[in-house]
C-alpha cells in the first residue's frame, strides 16, 4: 500500500499559492510559459475556431483567454482552487466560463461534449491522474483531442544540476526515477506538492483509457525566444517539459 494522500493539504497548498501565482501570471514574467510552452500548446491544439474546449486545471484562466482569442466558440475552465477561479472570473471574455470542480470527477459534464481538452501542467499535481484521463476521454467527442503538457519525467524524478567548483552547470542528474511518489518543491516562496510518474506510466494510462497517441513533443526554446528570455538557455540542454497529443 502506498502512502495515503492528504488531499486537504494539497488543496491548502494551492490556496496559499494562488495569490503569488495570480500576481506573476498577470504582472510578472513567466518565461517557461510565455517563451516556451504557450507556442507549442497552441500549435498542438491547431485551429480552434468554432470549437468547444475544456481547460482542465485552468488556474487563473490565462490559457482559456488565449484560446478564446484564437476563436474558440466556448471555453470552460475548471480548477479546484476557489481563489484561482474567482480571479479568472474577474476578466470577462465572451464564451469563457469557469467552475470550481475536481478534474478527477466531472459528473456534471455530458459524454462526448467537447472538441478539445487541454491539461496545461496540471496532471503532475493530481493524486489520481488516471481518473482525469478517464473523465477527459468520456467528455471528448469521437476524434477529439486531449493535449497534455507535463513536467518531463526525466526532470520530475529528482537529481538536479551537478555543478563544478566554480558553480557552472556540468550536467543534470537523474535519481529515484522509478519511485513514483510525492515530490516537494518551493515555488514563489510557497511549499507545494506534485507527483512524479515514469514515462511508461503516463503513456500506458493514456492507452489503457482508449486514447491514440498522435504525437509526443519535447519542447525546446527557439532562437527568437531565447533572445527575449535568456534565462531559458538550459532548455537547449535538458527536456524540462513534455507534451502528449492524444486522440479519441
Amino acid at each position: 500500500m502506498g502512502k495515503k494522500i492528504d488531499t486537504k493539504k494539497l488543496k491548502k497548498e494551492w490556496v496559499d499559492l494562488s495569490a503569488p501565482w495570480i500576481k506573476e501570471a498577470r504582472e510578472g514574467r513567466n518565461s517557461h510559459r510565455e517563451g516556451l510552452l504557450d507556442e507549442y500548446m497552441l500549435q498542438a491544439c491547431g485551429d480552434v475556431k468554432g470549437l468547444k474546449i475544456l481547460d482542465s486545471g485552468c488556474g487563473e484562466g490565462r490559457f482559456c483567454r488565449m484560446l478564446a482569442k484564437k476563436g474558440a466558440d466556448y471555453v470552460l475552465g475548471i480548477d479546484l482552487s476557489t481563489p484561482m477561479i474567482k480571479a479568472a472570473r474577474e476578466i470577462k471574455i465572451d464564451g469563457v466560463e469557469y467552475k470550481v470542480a475536481d478534474v478527477q470527477k466531472l459528473d456534471f459534464l455530458k459524454n462526448n461534449s467537447f472538441d478539445i481538452v487541454v491539461s496545461y501542467l496540471n496532471q503532475c499535481d493530481l493524486p489520481n491522474f488516471e481518473k482525469n484521463n478517464s473523465e477527459m476521454f468520456r467528455i471528448l467527442k469521437k476524434g477529439g483531442l486531449f493535449v497534455v503538457a507535463n513536467l518531463h519525467p526525466m526532470r520530475s524524478a529528482r537529481g538536479g544540476w551537478k555543478k563544478d567548483s566554480k558553480g557552472n552547470k556540468e550536467y543534470a542528474a537523474i535519481d529515484n526515477y522509478f519511485d513514483e511518489s510525492e515530490r516537494h518543491w518551493n515555488m514563489l516562496d510557497v511549499d507545494f506538492t506534485n507527483f512524479h510518474r515514469t514515462l511508461s506510466t503516463y503513456i500506458n494510462s493514456f492507452l489503457n483509457v482508449g486514447f491514440l497517441v498522435q504525437k509526443v513533443i519535447e519542447p525546446t526554446v527557439s532562437k527568437k525566444n531565447l533572445e527575449k528570455y535568456p534565462e531559458l538557455k538550459d532548455e537547449l540542454r535538458v527536456p524540462n517539459f513534455i507534451i502528449y497529443l492524444l486522440k479519441k
